[in-house]
């Protein structure tokens, strides 16, 4: 088989793999591009809103890897799978044999489920996570009628709010949902909505999330509200879900707190196949278990040295995605942020930074090849995310639950039930983060204030006075 040889080689189909297709078809379109993708279909990025500088809210699409061809005339697309990397005399080698001589590399190989132990022997058990699992889902979602899902991020939280016709017991080991964007009072602002909508419900309404709340752990509701300080799928992925059942039944959600699953067991003769049994003891028959409890970095192939990996087993990269290798860089959920970040910024493995990341890498790559000085992109500076929870906007800026910030800060709320929840993050007397749901109309004045550490001090209060129109101040 003949060595193909390309300036720059990208390894994987993702939204990571595609953004730097995508930008070095803007910053070097003349040089060969080679990209390594084992499916057909890539993501890409479309429907992009700005917010502000920095906030962005966009919809991730599959689309036909051939579809890049028409933005970079030097494209080479092989689909198949990088088995091995030999980083010394930059050759890859792919599992059909294929080898390719680049200048320069990017692994964007994304990351896989981290699934619940119990799911290589249970094929009732499904992680969501790529376009062929969500389609297992909905075919699971059509037969099924009580489904357990195991997790409190993004994916978990959408996945509750989405699918109907169905029963639902949603198993968190925080003490309050959606913990990974959200705090403890945006928690309560949602359950107190979903309570809303239930009571409200109205005979031919749609998209009813549901019509009867339970919620499990004597003392949960209360402590929602003890203390505020506490500590990829595509963004809208779920709306494809289809279900063709009848909607108009009672559509029941159990949240059980603080506890995590123990054991999965598929019985027979059972009203439901699975055996579901949590550490406090008490045991959940269901038709099937989405687990939706992260990711971990995908390094599947071999390497004549491996570079040097983090602590959560991603490839530490420096300020321009470079690994301990050079000329080897790593962008999206297969890389860790191993240089010292902005003090508003940190890592979460979103496809917003995976965005961010390759775009880096990219630039990188460029400026390694035409041999000139580049700089950090500005989008590290800021941490922002940009989602959909439970049918609301929400906008995540800077340290938005004090990460990092131990007890020495304030918090400032406005909340107006069903309609929007604000909450700032201020530390001697700066923004340093803020929570956004709902359309708040705040997201620039919020990146603003944090990017330029104005002392808020002299508003005190009124900075959420909904009486007074902030922005005019800071225009």
């Amino acid at each position: 088989m003949s060595t193909l040889k390309t300036r720059y080689l990208v390894v994987g189909g993702g939204i990571a793999g595609v953004t730097c297709v995508e930008t070095l078809a803007i910053l070097h379109p003349e040089e060969p591009l080679t990209i390594i993708t084992a499916s057909s279909l890539v993501k890409n990025v479309s429907n992009v809103s700005f917010y502000a500088k920095t906030i962005v809210k966009f919809d991730v699409n599959d689309t036909e890897a051939s579809s890049l061809l028409k933005i970079h005339p030097n494209l080479k697309i092989v689909y198949d799978s990088l088995k091995h990397l030999d980083t010394k005399n930059k050759v890859a080698t792919t599992d059909g044999g294929e080898t390719i001589e680049y200048d320069v590399v990017c692994i964007c190989t994304g990351g896989i489920p981290r699934l619940i132990a119990d799911s290589k022997k249970c094929n009732r058990i499904l992680g969501i996570r790529d376009t062929e699992s969500v389609q297992e889902f909905q075919e699971r979602l059509t037969n099924g009628r009580k489904m357990l899902i195991v997790g409190n991020g993004g994916i978990a939280s959408e996945i509750v709010h989405a699918t109907k016709g169905i029963q639902k017991v949603w198993v968190i080991r925080d003490d309050y949902i959606s913990a990974t964007f959200i705090d403890p009072g945006a928690a309560q602002f949602f359950q107190d909505t979903f309570k809303n909508k239930a009571d409200n419900q109205q005979d031919g309404e749609k998209n009813t999330i549901l019509r009867r709340h339970v919620f499990s752990e004597e003392d949960t509701l209360v402590s929602l509200n003890k203390n505020l300080k506490s500590a990829a799928l595509g963004p809208d992925w779920y709306r494809k879900l289809e279900n063709t059942k009848n909607e108009s039944g009672e559509h029941e959600l159990e949240i059980i707190y603080k506890v995590e699953v123990e054991s999965v067991t598929e019985v027979e003769d059972k009203e439901y196949p699975l055996d579901v049994k949590l550490t406090n003891g008490r045991s959940v028959q269901c038709d099937f278990v989405i687990s939706a409890t992260g990711v971990e970095p995908a390094v599947n192939f071999t390497w004549d040295e491996e570079p040097k990996k983090a602590s959560d087993g991603g490839l530490a990269v420096n300020e321009f995605q470079e690994t301990s290798i050079k000329d080897v860089y790593a962008a999206g959920d297969v890389a860790t942020a191993a240089w010292e970040h902005a003090p508003q910024w940190f890592q979460l493995r979103l496809w917003t930074q995976a965005r961010h990341m390759a775009a880096m890498a990219a630039k990188a790559m460029y400026g390694k090849i035409i041999n000139e000085p580049i700089l950090q992109d500005f989008c590290f500076e800021l941490f922002t995310h940009c989602t959909t929870l439970f049918g609301y906007r929400v906008v995540l800026l800077g340290k938005y639950n004090g990460q990092g910030l131990g007890n020495n800060y304030e918090i400032l709320l406005r909340t107006t039930p069903s309609l929007e929840y604000i909450k700032f993050v201020i530390q001697n007397g700066k923004l340093q983060g803020a929570i956004l749901i709902g359309e708040t109309d705040l997201e620039e004045m919020c990146e603003n204030l944090i990017l330029d550490q104005i002392d808020l001090t002299p508003f005190g209060d009124d900075i959420l006075n909904p009486d007074i129109d902030i922005d005019d101040y800071f225009d």
